[in-house]
């Protein structure tokens, strides 16, 4: 029985060590298909290389956000933005690349603004969990509990199985407890990181 011991522990650091380093692959192999995406996307640096249209922009945004070049993502779905109007693209693109700024805003602590742009992508998707999420996060951070609450609440209804939202609602819970919204508003800001969007690190997928 001891001699099995030391064989026992040397399958399981096997097996520990193996998974680390399919991690570890994939997590490089993720990166180097970012840093493939974003040359071919940007053109190489060619004036005029880059893309012309909303979708190619919001493709381009999109590997911004994963490698947090939040700056240059807002510049990008800005331009994406006003093509689309040009392009006359449906409701649901325009509600995609708003939610993506919305989200690029908020990564930059810019709050006000993202719930701006994320109640415009409700507007023209309401039924949009993706973004019900990002602004039940932001308006989390602006200290309007009542309305996160019932936009999380919105997305269960859509959605019950959904966990970020039901992450977020535990998350707000957890601040508030039994005390009244005016005494919460001054509970500490230690929340989780913002629930996402559709193209960036971490972004959960649009229904």
């Amino acid at each position: 029985m001891q001699d099995l011991l030391p064989q026992t522990y040397l399958i399981g650091l096997i097996v520990l060590l193996g998974g680390a380093a399919v991690l570890v692959g994939r997590q490089i192999l993720r990166v180097r298909r970012d840093e493939q995406a974003l040359a071919r996307l940007s053109g190489n640096g060619k004036a005029g290389g880059g893309p012309q249209d909303s979708a190619g922009l919001y493709e381009l945004a999109s590997v911004q956000l994963r490698k947090r070049l939040y700056g240059q993502a807002v510049d990008n779905l800005k331009l994406a933005l006003r093509r689309a109007q040009a392009e006359k693209a449906p409701d649901e693109a325009r509600a995609l690349i708003e939610n993506a700024l919305g989200f690029a805003l908020a990564a930059q602590n810019k709050f006000a603004p993202a719930i701006r742009h994320y109640r415009t992508a409700l507007q023209a998707k309401p039924e949009y969990p993706v973004a019900l999420n990002n602004l039940a996060y932001a308006l989390t951070k602006q200290r309007d509990i009542d309305e996160a609450r019932a936009t999380y609440n919105k997305v269960l209804a859509l959605d019950p199985a959904n966990t970020t939202a039901r992450k977020g609602l535990r998350t707000l819970e957890r601040r508030v407890g039994n005390m009244p919204v005016s005494t919460a508003e001054s509970a500490s800001d230690d929340d989780d990181d913002q629930p996402g969007g559709d193209g960036g690190k971490g972004f959960s997928k649009a229904a």
